[in-house]
């Protein structure tokens, strides 16, 4: 039964969802909720972050979107005129990609295609869905049980982008790298890329952020990563003539200064 509480300020949406959440966990409902603002966050964060997918209640999906609408608000739309072009339509942006308002962010996702299940973890699959919200680990699990099997490396899937200031989410699994560099690494990096590019023109697509696939827990070097994302990026503009705006998001200082000399080269 869900809770009988105030949910017209940001605090009492937090305090009704954390509430929802621990009763609709088995392991977590007896959890103490402690008093502060951001420990709250963090338990809220944890508990969607562990919650298999299924359905809300109408009622606390209604809550949901108001409070992490406005959480994206409060901490700051970056929208596509705010970022300088560097050429040819390519921009760099580094920082939190969920805070992009263009028509689409790419996520480095694993096969399961569900988000990350670890609680709080700083990967950028975890970040997309907890700042989206739950209906889209439940869309991308409709979707995953249509497959019917695991989603290959290099290939693309597209959502709609919940409660994030951008319309789309494009889901790519990158390349593992488990040793030394193969070819065959780097053609599924540049096949991840190719196909975040397709299937965003195929739904319309007129600016995307191009996350760092596969250079964290993935473990592809990042200098090579790089190389791979641009020229397939430009080969792409070149050989289907669109006119689409690319970003290129990164977090690491690392990533910015290798694609500012790319770019700038």
């Amino acid at each position: 039964m869900e809770t009988k509480a105030k949910k017209s300020t940001q605090e009492e949406r937090l305090d009704y969802l954390v509430e929802e959440f621990k009763a609709d966990s088995a392991e977590y409902k007896e959890l103490q909720t402690p008093n502060s603002t951001e420990d709250k966050r963090r338990i809220l964060r944890s508990l969607m972050n562990i919650r298999m997918p299924k359905e809300l209640s109408s009622e606390v999906m209604k809550v949901q979107d108001e409070y992490l609408t406005k959480r994206a608000a409060e901490k700051g739309v970056v929208n596509l005129s705010d970022i300088p072009v560097i050429r040819d339509g390519l921009s760099i942006w580094q920082g939190d990609i969920t805070r992009l308002s263009v028509d689409a962010i790419v996520n480095a996702a694993n096969s399961q295609m569900l988000g990350c299940f670890v609680p709080m973890h700083t990967c950028i699959d975890n970040v997309i869905h907890s700042k989206a919200g739950l209906g889209l680990r439940y869309k991308c699990n409709c979707i995953m049980e249509k497959q019917g099997h695991p989603e290959p490396t290099g290939q693309a899937k597209i959502t709609p982008a919940y409660n994030l200031p951008c319309d789309y989410v494009i889901h790519t699994v990158g390349p593992i790298v488990q040793g030394p560099l193969t070819k065959k690494h780097e053609e599924l990096l540049a096949s991840c890329y190719k196909s975040c590019l397709d299937i965003a023109e195929e739904n319309g697509v007129k600016s995307i952020a191009l996350c760092c696939i596969s250079t964290g827990v993935f473990m592809f070097p990042n200098q090579r990563a790089a190389e791979i994302a641009v020229e397939t990026v430009k080969n792409w503009l070149d050989e289907t003539g669109s006119e689409m705006k690319i970003v290129f998001n990164v977090f690491k200082n690392l990533d910015f200064e290798i694609y500012e000399k790319l770019l700038n080269g």
